[in-house]
């Protein structure tokens, strides 16, 4: 089967300074998948994360790696493998601690598959001494003779065993001795043929995992492809929306402008009305000062006739002089009126005015 994913999220990947062993340096420029990944044949666990085309983490987890919250968003563990701290920074607590309970449940898991790989190793290396020693019980049994047998079993020393035995046993122990060796070179020969064998088995399936893991990591990058193109609209459609904002932000300078503009006019023309009351006010002293040349000249022009006509017209002409003093007066009664009605519609324009200010 594999690896397969197990867990996965999403973080900023953090590796320590290698000079300084003391500050942080980003492996990626923004938050990027990483997952735990399952061995099957293997039984190990590892955390894996790739940024485009780049392996940032590649940590396989062991009994005695250690977790550790180092800020409510951000934890580290050390891989004394890679020889580095790893680092990630998550966008909530409640990613961190779930991430966190992940690495103490994997941990635990590979504790147990150790113990258990221990055991077997245990097992396969007692089969191993047991199949050694037949071996060896045959080899030793086989050639010998019972005499010899006999008295490597009953005689003393090695001395007194090659004094009393003759030349044809010692010729006997030699050729034994050579076909020992002959065998304990072909047991380690054997051996490390076996040796090679499970080295081959063992890249036969390293070469079978890295082809799973190639076509994981495509796609995973065919997904961090989809990603960046889905970002890269976003962006898109992030700085048409800046631009049309700052079209708004004209308008409104425009609009703003342009009220300022009416605000001014709108003073204008209050100054202006202000000063058409001015000059309403002073109307009734010219009126006033127009009663009175008008009277002059009526008194002069009566002189006139007194002097020129006779004594008897004087009243005929006070009479026709009465009669043009109440023309006059209802001329300027109808001037009054209008005046009046000039003010009306200049009170009229100035709350026109005013309503217009306050819409604007």
């Amino acid at each position: 089967m594999g690896e397969q994913p197990i867990y996965t999220t999403r973080a900023h990947v953090f590796q320590i300074d290698p000079s300084t062993k003391k500050n942080w340096v980003p492996a990626s420029k923004q938050a990027v998948t990483v997952s735990y990944f399952y061995d099957s044949t293997r039984n190990s666990y590892r955390i894996i994360s790739v940024d485009g085309t780049k392996v940032i983490i590649n940590s396989t987890i062991t009994a005695n790696m250690m977790f550790t919250k180092t800020s409510q968003k951000f934890g580290q563990w050390a891989d004394s493998r890679a020889n580095t701290v790893f680092g990630l920074g998550f966008t909530s607590e409640q990613q961190l601690s779930k991430f966190a309970e992940k690495f103490q449940e994997v941990k635990e898991a590979a504790k147990m598959a150790r113990e258990k790989s221990q055991d077997k190793v245990d097992i396969r290396s007692t089969r191993i001494d047991l199949n050694n020693d037949t071996f060896d019980f045959k080899q030793d049994s086989g050639p010998a003779s019972p005499g010899s047998k006999q008295a490597s079993s009953f005689n003393g020393t090695d001395d007194e065993k090659i004094f009393k035995v003759g030349p044809e046993m010692l010729l006997m122990k030699t050729e034994h001795e050579s076909a020992a060796e002959q065998s304990s070179s072909s047991r380690k020969w054997e051996a490390e043929l076996q040796s090679l064998r499970e080295k081959n088995s063992i890249l036969v399936e390293d070469l079978h995992q890295s082809s799973t893991k190639m076509d994981v990591w495509k796609k995973q990058v065919s997904a961090c492809k989809e990603e960046s193109d889905a970002l890269r609209q976003k962006i898109a459609q992030l700085e048409y929306q800046y631009q049309e904002a700052g079209q708004e932000q004209q308008r409104n300078a425009e609009l703003s402008v342009r009220v300022q503009q009416l605000e001014a006019e709108l003073r204008d023309k209050e100054q202006e009305v202000e000063n058409l009351r001015k000059q309403a006010e002073i109307i009734p002293q010219l009126m006033a000062e127009c009663d009175n040349i008008t009277s002059k000249l009526q008194v002069t022009e009566s002189r006139k006739v007194e002097l020129e006509s006779r004594m008897d017209v004087l009243h005929v002409d006070v009479e026709d002089s009465r009669q043009k003093q109440s023309g006059v007066k209802a001329e300027l009664k109808k001037l009054t009126e209008v005046l009046d009605a000039k003010i009306e519609e200049l009170h009229d324009f100035r709350h026109g005015l005013s309503r217009l200010g306050a819409d604007n």
